[in-house]
């Protein structure tokens, strides 16, 4: 006999999947906007050079790539990646 290896997929680890996912999309996102290949998830928007320009490029491409519109003003009210995804698994 063979052990049922079916695995469950709970909510919260669909949530942590999607989480990841989005941080990975918007760290791609602001390597590319920003010009730096090097930026993680804790790269800070101000001290890799954003401005208001690149901030309206950041979430314009996250709308392009997940159909969800995003204010600017979260990119500045959390700066990283890792932060503003939070927010938006979390309210969008």
């Amino acid at each position: 006999m063979s052990a049922d290896t079916t695995t469950v997929t709970s909510p919260t680890a669909t949530a942590a999947a999607e989480a990841t996912g989005t941080e990975e999309l918007l760290v791609e996102i602001f390597r590319e906007v920003l010009g730096a290949s090097d930026l993680d998830a804790d790269a800070d928007f101000y001290e890799a050079g954003g401005d208001s320009l690149t901030a309206f490029q950041i979430t314009g491409r996250f709308q392009d790539e997940r159909n969800i519109e995003v204010p600017v003003s979260l990119v500045f009210a959390y700066p990283t990646p890792r932060e503003l995804a939070e927010v938006i698994d979390t309210d969008f």
